[in-house]
């Protein structure tokens, strides 16, 4: 049943590819990732495969691979991603050897995968269950781990019908997970191989905070001491509410860091605001320079700042609970600093922990939004939220350690 389903996802996306630009990136990506390993992969080299799906998983798992490379120099590092926004984003990436596409699941395409690559260890990271690359895995010996892995009681695993599906499980060598309910679920199946090391995003955060960049710029932006509200990953349905905010409330600067860069997005942000005074991070001219003191909004109309660029704000906004999903919780938060997103935030364990511990908001719109502003108004609320925020995150960090020692005792066992 699963392969005959995913035959037909893949005739789904081959008719989307003819469609949609992103889709069709990903298709041939994918098409061409075993032509690309077979011209690439070093022989003589053992391998050790990381595969998140898109850029959230790669975070998660990029302290792992760094770490790892630390401990075992000798061995070099396959990336893959299955989705575009990740891929397209972290291609680059110099901590992995090789970086491509992750082929679709089928037998052939995983037996030639594995073939071409002969990985001694792999790791998957968060959510994904592959259920042919894993058999194969584990048909050939090869070690397996899920790492930073998260399972809730309503997942396919899980239920009377999903008890097929649910062998895929038994493929992995060892599970390392968030949390004491997955440790909890999975032992109800009968999975015991399971240790609850916490979240390697935490992790990376933190590094991140450590290594963070002077952005000129954004000084220059501020630089008339002016309160600063950053909205990170944000989609148009969070714009619309918190743009409002800011033009009914002068006296704060706005940073915004869309998720999608593309020119209709931008063009949509701009036109939110036609009163404000905006500028385009990627498209400064030396009067915009200038400019830079007097403007009300910088729009972050490229990747890889805003990181970087939260140490800068007072309060942020996180993107994605009006569609999606969240995005990164902790990389604002590690900043001190409170965080507001919206309500479709209810599978991640991190946005429940801010809520609970008072460093993190939920609004269901612009009413709860503008409440949430208001309290902030009071220095003691504000500040109160922001140690509560940037505890959480220290508090949740360690998690890669916990994994490696683990992995280092099963080493020296065998």
């Amino acid at each position: 049943m699963y392969n005959l389903l995913l035959y037909i996802f893949q005739f789904g996306v081959y008719v989307a590819a003819q469609f949609f630009t992103k889709v069709r990136t990903m298709w041939r990506g994918q098409n061409l990732a075993v032509r690309y390993l077979q011209r690439h992969v070093d022989p003589n080299a053992e391998y050790v495969w990381f595969h998140a799906a898109s850029l959230g998983e790669f975070e998660q798992g990029r302290p792992i691979m760094e770490e790892y490379r630390r401990v075992y120099p000798n061995r070099k590092i396959l990336l893959t991603f299955f989705s575009p926004s990740g891929y397209e984003v972290r291609k680059h990436y110099d901590g992995a050897d090789l970086v491509c596409y992750l082929p679709v699941d089928t037998v052939a395409n995983a037996r030639r995968f594995l073939r071409t690559v002969r990985p001694v260890e792999a790791f998957f990271i968060k959510y994904e269950f592959w259920y042919n690359y894993l058999h194969i895995l584990r048909h050939r010996g090869v070690p397996v781990y899920s790492v930073s892995s998260i399972f809730r009681s309503e997942q396919v695993f899980f239920q009377w019908y999903g008890l097929q599906y649910r062998h895929v499980l038994k493929c992995f060598t060892h599970f390392f997970v968030q949390n004491e309910e997955s440790r909890e679920l999975l032992a109800s199946i009968g999975i015991t191989n399971v240790d609850v090391t916490g979240d390697t995003r935490f992790d990376r955060v933190t590094t991140i905070a450590a290594q963070s960049k002077k952005l000129p710029v954004v000084e220059s932006f501020l630089s008339k001491n002016s309160k600063c509200f950053i909205a990170g990953s944000s989609w148009l349905p969070d714009e619309r509410i918190f743009v409002r905010y800011f033009r009914e409330h002068r006296g704060w600067k706005l940073i915004i860091a869309p998720h999608v860069i593309a020119p209709l997005h931008l063009e949509q942000i701009k036109d939110l605001m036609p009163d404000l005074k905006v500028l385009f991070y990627s498209q400064l001219t030396v009067e915009d320079v200038k400019a830079l003191p007097d403007a009300d909004v910088l729009v972050v109309d490229c990747f890889g700042l805003l990181s970087s660029m939260y140490k800068y704000g007072q309060i942020a906004y996180v993107g994605g609970g009006f569609g999606v999903g969240i995005h990164n919780l902790p990389e604002a938060a590690v900043w001190n600093m409170p965080v507001i997103f919206g309500p479709n935030n209810q599978k991640f364990q991190e946005a429940q922990e801010l809520k609970a511990c008072g460093g993190g908001f939920e609004i269901e719109g612009y009413a709860d939004f503008v409440k949430v502003m208001e309290s902030f108004e009071d220095p003691a609320v504000l500040q109160t939220a922001s140690d509560a925020a940037g505890t959480y995150v220290r508090s949740q960090s360690g998690a890669t350690e916990k994994l490696l020692a683990r992995l280092r005792r099963r080493a020296n066992k065998v």
